[in-house]
């Protein structure tokens, strides 16, 4: 049976104030580019997933648009409003026929064959079932997938995914490290790049560790 295509939303703040807590995380690289990479490999990674046919990024960032467009992304203008409003308007863009995933933007290490592993996991009934993937510390929702015909009803933030387990949705419970290994603060990122780094995040990771004293 061949794989369920699905349409992918991955909202992006503008540079400057995306991933706060992120900022001084590596000392000499400009946050924005930080902020920047993390979001180009996670697309990157989207891409090469063979269950995805498509992925819309939701932002106002130039660059971000320009990097992802050019990566094979669909831009789509952020309608404000915060993160959830920005999951919900790309799942209405990608329209009621579209199997929907909403995907966070910072998993630089993400490798497609695991992204491909969850949405193989996501359950097919009964109907009106949605499946979720937490971070690594299980508080919080890294993926959260809505089959054809099912609205995504995107709860993300603090305790996101005890909220989306309240709100039905069924936790998937695979071993995806490079899935469930988002980046918010300077030791998630030690964490991602020991599973290994996106060609964007890794290069500023390499020029950093070039430049530091010896």
């Amino acid at each position: 049976m061949p794989e369920p295509s699905w349409t992918v939303v991955v909202p992006v703040k503008r540079l400057g104030a995306a991933k706060s807590r992120l900022r001084g995380a590596l000392p000499g690289v400009p946050h924005e580019e930080l902020a920047l990479a993390l979001a180009a490999d996670t697309v990157r990674a989207v891409r090469g997933c063979p269950a995805v046919a498509e992925v819309l990024v939701v932002t106002d960032d130039p660059r971000v648009a320009a990097e992802v467009t050019a990566a094979g992304a669909r831009v789509v203008p952020d309608p404000a409003g915060g993160l959830n409003a920005a999951f919900r308007h790309g799942a209405a863009v990608a329209g009621p026929r579209a199997a929907v995933v909403g995907l966070t933007a910072d998993l630089p290490a993400l490798q497609p064959a695991e992204l491909a592993a969850a949405l193989r996991a996501v359950p097919t009934g009964p109907p009106g079932v949605r499946g979720f993937v937490a971070d690594a510390p299980g508080t919080g929702t890294v993926l959260l997938a809505a089959p054809v015909g099912v609205a995504l009803e995107p709860r993300f933030g603090v305790g996101s995914a005890g909220a989306h387990a309240a709100g039905g949705a069924l936790p998937l419970r695979g071993d995806w490290p490079t899935l469930r290994r988002d980046v918010d603060t300077a030791a998630d990122l030690a964490a991602a790049a020991r599973l290994g780094l996106g060609p964007r995040t890794a290069a500023l990771l390499g020029a950093r560790a070039a430049t530091a004293p010896g």
